[in-house]
Formats: structure tokens, sequence, C-alpha cells
């Protein structure tokens, strides 16, 4: 049984289809957090990437990887409605092996550092207990108000 199904993901992560790309979390404690991300060959980007080989883009994997990571920032903050993370940086990016149609991503992504609005965390995904890829991401909490522009 998930932690977290979608319709409780899409109550903590701004994201919609097509950019939603964490399915349900599975584990979730204080400083660690697992996702799962089931890819299908109806996701809209396999269409141009590869057409005769569809691979899932690295950068999607790492954005899989800030969402489940901004899924436990902002569980913990009780005014999370009126809060955005933002992926400030990544480093240490490594792409082992292709992800395919038909595979599950799971992400497990560890808190480093924490600070008011800025949290360190690293992470892996995983297919079939194989690692794909693993990052570092830096997420910064903001409030949406700051967000919005005005003409």
């Amino acid at each position: 049984m998930p932690i977290l199904d979608t319709n409780e993901i899409r109550r903590i992560l701004p994201h919609r289809y097509p950019m939603l790309l964490v399915d349900r979390i599975v584990e979730l404690e204080a400083e660690r957090i697992v996702g799962i991300k089931n890819v299908t060959a109806n996701e809209p980007f396999f269409a141009g990437h590869f057409p005769d080989f569809p691979v899932m883009p690295g950068v999607l994997i790492v954005e899989a990887m800030a969402q489940t990571a901004g899924v436990l920032v902002l569980k913990s903050i009780p005014d999370r409605d009126r809060k955005l993370v933002l992926l400030v940086s990544v480093e240490f990016a490594k792409f082992r092996k292709p992800v395919v149609p038909g595979d599950q991503l799971r992400i497990e992504m560890i808190l480093l550092k924490r600070k008011a609005s800025v949290a360190k965390m690293a992470g892996k995904a995983t297919v079939e207990g194989v690692v794909v890829a693993e990052a570092e991401v830096m997420c910064k909490l903001v409030d949406k108000a700051e967000t919005t522009t005005t003409p």
C-alpha cells in the first residue's frame, strides 16, 4: 500500500500531467523518501526521444527525483499550499542505464542538509534493483506570491 497515492501527491505538489512524474510514495520518514514513477509507452516525450528506441530523457529522471524530494520538503510544512519548492541546482548527475517503457522507477532521496528555505538531497533511481541514475539536488522553498509576475 502506498503511503501517498497520486491524489495525495497532487495535493502537495503543483505539477500536473504531463509534468507530474511521481505516481506514489511508498516510504516516508523525516529525512528519507521513496517514490515510484511508472514509465508507460504513452509518455509524451517518447514520440521524439527516440521514435525507434524510446528512452526516458535523463533530465526527466532528475525532475522525478526533484519532485520526490519536493514531496518530502512540502509534506512537513503546515502552510504548504502557499509554498513552492524550486529546483536550484543539480550536482553529480550520472545516468547508468536507459529507462524504457514498462520500467518502474524507484526513486530514493535522502536529506543531506536543511536550512529554513533550502534543502539538499542525494538520491538514486533504480529499476528492478539496478541503479539507472543518481544525483544530488538542491531545492529552495519560496512563497507562491514571490513567483507571480504582474504586467
